[in-house]
Formats: C-alpha cells, structure tokens, sequence
C-alpha cells in the first residue's frame, strides 16, 4: 500500500498535459467525477479555479481543481474563506498505491501556502461514493450534515478546517 515515489502537490504545467490527458478510470468510478480531458480546460480558463496535479516522481498520476469565490456559492455559503475541492482523482493504474491518502495528507499545507486567506477547504460527495467518502473522512473531513442536490444524486458537503476548529468541535461532541 505504500507509494513507492514521493507524492507532491504541484500547479498545473503544461509538461503533465499529455500524462492527464491519458488517465483512465473504470465506469463505477467514472460516474463521480470528471477525467482531466474533461476538465481541465475549464479550470485553466475560470480564474477562481485552480487545477493541482498530483505527481510522482515527475509524473501525473492524479489531479484535482480548487474553487473560490463566488462560483462555490452553490455548495457552501462561506465563499470568501473557504475552497471547494473538486474533481479529485488518482488514475486508475496508479491506485492502491497510498497515492490518494498521501495526497489528502498534503492538501491543508497546500492550501495553506498558496491560499494563505483560506481558512476551510469543502467538498462534495455522492452519498453512494462509499469509498471517496471514506477516504476524505480518515483525512480529516468532517460531516457536519449539510446537503445538496447533485446531477447524479444527494451529497454531502464535508469540511476541513485549516485552523482546527472544527475537529475540536467535534472532538468536543463527541466527549459530552
């Protein structure tokens, strides 16, 4: 399970377009986000999103985009403090490899250094999405219940507080 190359956060580069271009994922996995060929030219073009490759040993092996700004307001209210994370995925020859993990391991320093103003990084989950939510859940994201309406079914909303606050709420609940 362990990666056997140093996993790295990295903006976009022209140098791993081919590599993203190339990422393949089964149909169960397909369903619930989008193949960088898909999305990545959006994400180049709106300035309040910001494409993030995932690299090992120099080389793409998953990608994801940062929201901000207004263009979040549809997932969380908070647009000025937070980032949504979206279309998060590792290529399918590269899984099971601790890349993901790793990679949820390094986003809150990442966020940290290059958006020094957020202060809480959201996603959006399907509800049927069993093993992202598992994941985005053991790095650290909490459910604090919130909602939405997605094109292929209910999600839920999960938070990751940059200042800690709100693991300690939720270590406080769970105390009392």
């Amino acid at each position: 399970m362990n990666t056997s190359g140093r996993v790295s956060l990295c903006l976009y580069e022209e140098k791993y377009k081919e590599d993203l271009h190339a990422f393949e994922l089964p149909p169960e996995q397909a369903e619930f986000t989008g193949l960088p060929a898909e999305t990545l030219s959006e994400a180049l073009a709106n300035p309040g999103k910001t494409a993030v490759v995932i690299a090992q040993d120099e080389h793409a092996v998953g990608f994801f985009v940062l929201h901000r700004g207004e263009g979040i307001a549809d997932f969380y209210r908070d647009t000025t403090r937070a980032i949504l994370l979206r279309a998060f995925l590792i290529n399918y020859k590269s899984q099971g490899q601790g890349i993901a993990k790793a990679s949820m391991e390094l986003l809150p320093g990442f966020v940290r250094t290059n958006f020094p103003f957020i202060r809480e990084i959201v996603l959006a989950v399907n509800e049927r999405n069993i093993s992202a939510a598992s994941l985005y859940s053991r790095s650290g994201f909490l459910d604090k219940g919130l909602r939405r309406s997605g094109q292929k079914g209910p999600q839920k909303v999960l938070q990751y507080a940059l200042d800690g606050s709100l693991r300690r709420q939720s270590i406080a609940g769970q105390l009392q």
